[in-house]
């Protein structure tokens, strides 16, 4: 975008993508500058106008936001460009205190983003299919006697060696930034580091993902050595720093990997972070994602409970089947007693404590976050739960799917 702006200063969709960007990075007066040089080209330019409301609601100007784009989404044609705008509708309006508005804002938001990516979704397995095929094959595995390799360290190893997982809008990001900031600790977000296991073992439909697994349970000591050093060889090519005294894996959905993690690497510690399910269901039906055949899930509130009770089923049956090293993180607990929770994760993976943890907002800024929690976590900490409670009478069709989840982490 930056190249196009520069080569045709007349371009409007240019500037709106720069504005765009922005937004999602949580660089608001980079945004609003973008977003106003595009609208200046062309005032019509709808993506340019979402990214101006989340500049003007990031400043508290949600009543700014909301007649910005109140007419304009309404009267805008079903698409990408009336999806994001839509969204930061719905953020005006939420802060606001519209929740009806808000609630009919997101809706239409995710209805468009489901119009758009329809046809990408079927053309694969949808991710709650993928997640009940690794939870049937896994059922069928045995990894107890695997071969013993953890004293073996391919070339690029780093030890302690920590996964950090969950799910989507749990707080994954957030930690993954405290540790980073102490010394030594490279990190890497969800990035594919097990592609080649992957490709191996979890293409095709449901049955070839349970044979698959089966077949990994089988491989020999040769072959698990190999897939630990293409496991390797790919997070260095990923960018993890060569100096690196530790590695911190952050991806909340490889908890479908607890087979291959279990079965490569036994010597791992594993982060699962764990918040108030209605909080984390509501998160992800309301957050304007890129297109992924997980994120298609959240394009309503059922599929999005259905999609979070699979993988917490998953979870629940490789921490009761698989040799794991875990440790839950709660959210809640975690901003509440930040240097309490932090000295323990570290007691747990082998690090270092350092007040740097307090650090992470500054950390973020600095090596850039992908997420979709990029804006929160460089504003510093705070205790996001209870997110969902103006938004009850709409979740309470999922409570029953959210239920056990609910009661097994302790939200009343």
């Amino acid at each position: 975008y930056a190249n196009a702006a520069r080569l045709d200063p007349g371009n409007a969709t240019a500037f709106a993508g720069l504005a765009g960007q922005a937004a999602r990075d949580g660089d608001m007066a980079a945004a609003q500058d973008a977003a106003e040089r595009a609208l200046a080209l062309d005032p019509g330019n709808l993506s340019a106008a979402a990214a101006l409301a989340q500049s003007l609601i990031s400043g508290g100007e949600a009543q700014l936001a909301r007649t910005l784009l109140s007419e304009r989404v309404f009267a805008a044609e079903p698409g990408h460009a009336r999806s994001l705008a839509a969204h930061a509708l719905g953020r005006a309006e939420e802060k606001l205190g519209a929740y009806d508005a808000a609630f009919a804002a997101y809706a239409l938001s995710k209805s468009d983003f489901a119009g758009v990516n329809k046809a990408a979704a079927a053309a694969q397995l949808g991710h709650t299919a993928f997640v009940e095929a690794i939870h049937s094959g896994l059922r069928a595995l045995d990894l107890m006697a695997s071969p013993a390799i953890e004293a073996d360290q391919p070339a690029g190893a780093v030890s302690p060696h920590i996964f950090l997982l969950g799910y989507p809008r749990s707080g994954t990001t957030l930690v993954e930034n405290m540790l980073a900031s102490l010394p030594g600790v490279a990190a890497l977000e969800e990035w594919p580091t097990l592609a080649e296991t992957d490709q191996r073992y979890l293409s095709g439909n449901p049955t070839d993902i349970a044979a698959g697994l089966a077949e990994f349970g089988r491989l020999d000591r040769a072959g698990r050595m190999a897939l630990r050093s293409a496991y390797w060889a790919r997070a260095a090519a990923l960018g993890i720093d060569p100096g690196a005294t530790a590695f911190v894996d952050m991806d909340p959905l490889k908890g479908t990997r607890l087979p291959f993690i279990a079965g490569l690497f036994p010597d791992a510690r594993i982060l699962i972070m764990r918040r108030d399910p209605r909080d984390v269901v509501w998160s992800c039906f309301k957050t304007n994602f890129a297109m992924t055949s997980n994120t298609f899930e959240y394009s309503s509130l059922d599929r999005a409970a259905r999609h979070y009770d699979a993988m917490m089923r998953l979870t629940d049956l490789a921490l009761a089947k698989l040799p794991l090293a875990t440790m839950d993180v709660d959210y809640r607990a975690l901003t509440r007693d930040l240097d309490g929770v932090t000295r323990q994760i570290c007691a747990f993976t082998g690090l270092d404590w350092s007040p740097d943890v307090r650090n992470f907002d500054s950390t973020a800024d600095k090596r850039g976050v992908g997420t979709a929690s990029a804006a929160q976590v460089r504003k510093g900490l705070y205790d996001g739960s209870g997110q969902w409670k103006p938004f009850a009478r709409w979740l309470e069709p999922v409570l029953p799917i959210l239920a056990p989840w609910i009661e097994r982490y302790g939200h009343d």
